[in-house]
């Protein structure tokens, strides 16, 4: 057992604006399952780089023991390769005995190991890496998002696999996996860094706890300044209004006056003055304790959105439809018979490669609102709507580059209300200014989304929008699509916001 331990570890980019960590102090432990959480852009995955070696910043990071980070990069020679022939090159000393035996606790066979890699889904390319990384000994384990992409079953089965499992670093945003696999949860809020005992179910039970006590003690303090500033400027003005009557008095008015009470008045005025300035000090004191009680509450905007409503009830059939590549032995799948009516949300779940992009694809070709590939062959009836106008999110994100006003441009979207949209998704300024291309993963994942969100549509057709996307956004995505009820067919893998979302769930 072992200790990682960090004090006032301090790191930016070149030419960013703001630090991703300042001042940060925490310490770990090596036999933890520790799951690391925050917004998409507060630096976990720069944490795990700092860890590894690859990045270096100012103040001190202890790291005892040897670290091994996934996902492993694979070159496009080696994605031409069996895993078997560059495991070692990934992992130095990799046993391929002892890969097979991870991978049978993933409940995979062993012949994916000496099958060329680009020919393995995401899904058992995501086994090969991980068996590989557990095959190694006494290494503390950096995962980074293990499940993007992955099926319901391939979930299932890591989700079994990493929580047997000690000692290592979860990045992942899927709340279910977080609650199985993890013992602590290590946060990156807004302003500081926290190190909590407990699964993401107890962080969130806590967190709800410290901000609503952080919110009353903000209130109260607040009230306090109220009740000093008026006290402090009735004061004020009591001791004014005894200052101007200190010189010059009319003797019939006030006949028991006379000049000797002039230094009187003006030490009652002093005092009153030195009143002034204890209060205006008190005042000071409740506002430094106020500051920093909501730095870290994470404020969930409220989005919206501009859903139309179609002259007809049924926007999608779907009769007896089948879909194949030109080549391939077998279709995706046959016989579908699906209709998508007004008010639906409808989601599309099965294994990876069942076609489920594929027919979102053919259903945007049918509402002229994509091309879809021309070697695949359609069987079957496919019918949209007349006048049906989708909005679309792709699963893949990574194509997007250029400026924020260029991609408003593109889109015809109204730059001040695209900008306003993704600072409620926790954008800061300053990245709004960057090019996207710079963006990571889950920030150019809510760039798509604010697009979508900002284009009135009858129909949102959404391919797994929540990859890379942090659990805050999450829930925010679920409250805003909870609250506006959009016509929507969409694929995605975590359960628990396909539980709260979908009125309807069809297995292909």
């Amino acid at each position: 057992m072992s200790q990682i331990r960090a004090d006032k570890l301090t790191f930016s980019y070149d030419g960013s604006a703001e630090p991703v960590f300042e001042n940060a102090c925490f310490t770990l432990d090596t036999d933890w399952k520790l799951g690391l959480i925050g917004r998409n852009g507060k630096g976990k995955t720069t944490l795990l780089r700092l860890l590894t070696g690859e990045l270096s910043g100012k103040g001190t990071l202890v790291c005892s023991v040897p670290v091994a980070y996934f996902p492993y990069p694979v070159t496009a020679e080696q994605m031409k390769l069996s895993a078997a022939c560059f495991a070692e090159e990934l992992r130095s000393g990799c046993e391929l005995w002892r890969v097979i035996c991870e991978l049978s606790e993933l409940r995979e066979d062993a012949d994916i190991l000496y099958r060329p890699f680009d020919t393995l889904s995401f899904g058992q390319r995501t086994k090969v890496l991980l068996a590989i990384l557990f095959s190694g000994e006494n290494d503390f384990l950096l995962i980074d998002e293990p499940t993007n992409h992955l099926d319901a079953r391939a979930r299932e089965n890591v989700r079994q696999y990493l929580s047997s499992k000690k000692g290592f670093i979860l990045v992942s945003h899927d709340r279910d996996l977080l609650d199985a696999c993890t013992d602590h949860i290590l946060v990156l809020n807004r302003k500081t860094i926290m190190v909590q005992s407990g699964n993401i179910s107890c962080w969130q039970e806590n967190q709800q706890r410290r901000d609503q006590f952080a919110e009353a003690e903000n209130e109260k303090h607040r009230k306090q300044i109220r009740r000093l500033r008026q006290a402090a400027k009735r004061t004020a003005e009591w001791a004014d209004k005894s200052e101007r009557s200190k010189i010059g008095f009319d003797p019939l008015k006030e006949p028991d006056r006379c000049i000797s009470t002039r230094s009187y008045i003006g030490a009652k005025t002093k005092k009153m003055q030195s009143r002034v300035k204890n209060t205006e000090n008190r005042i000071q004191r409740e506002i430094a304790e106020q500051e920093g009680l909501l730095q870290d509450i994470e404020e969930i905007a409220e989005l919206k959105m501009s859903p139309l409503e179609h002259h007809k009830e049924t926007l999608v059939t779907l009769r007896d439809c089948s879909l194949k590549y030109d080549g391939a032995p077998a279709p995706m799948f046959s016989g579908l018979t699906l209709t998508v009516r007004r008010g639906e949300r409808i989601a599309l779940h099965g294994s990876n490669g069942c076609g489920k992009s594929t027919l979102m694809r053919v259903i945007l070709h049918r509402a002229g609102a994509l091309t879809t590939d021309d070697d695949l062959l359609v069987d079957g009836i496919c019918e949209t709507a007349s006048g049906l106008i989708v909005s679309y999110v792709p699963q893949d994100a990574s194509f997007l580059k250029g400026s924020v006003p260029s991609f408003c441009e593109e889109r015809r979207l109204d730059r001040s209300l695209f900008c306003t949209v993704l600072r409620q998704l926790d954008l800061s300024r300053a990245q709004l200014a960057k090019d996207i291309s710079e963006y990571s993963a889950g920030q150019k994942k809510k760039v798509l989304l604010a697009a979508s969100l900002l284009t009135p549509a009858h129909l949102y057709i959404w391919d797994e929008p929540l990859n890379f996307i942090d659990i805050f956004s999450r829930m925010q995505l679920e409250k805003l699509l909870d609250s506006y009820r959009p016509t929507m067919l969409f694929a995605e893998h975590d359960i628990r916001f396909r539980n709260n979302i979908a009125t309807r769930t069809v297995s292909l």
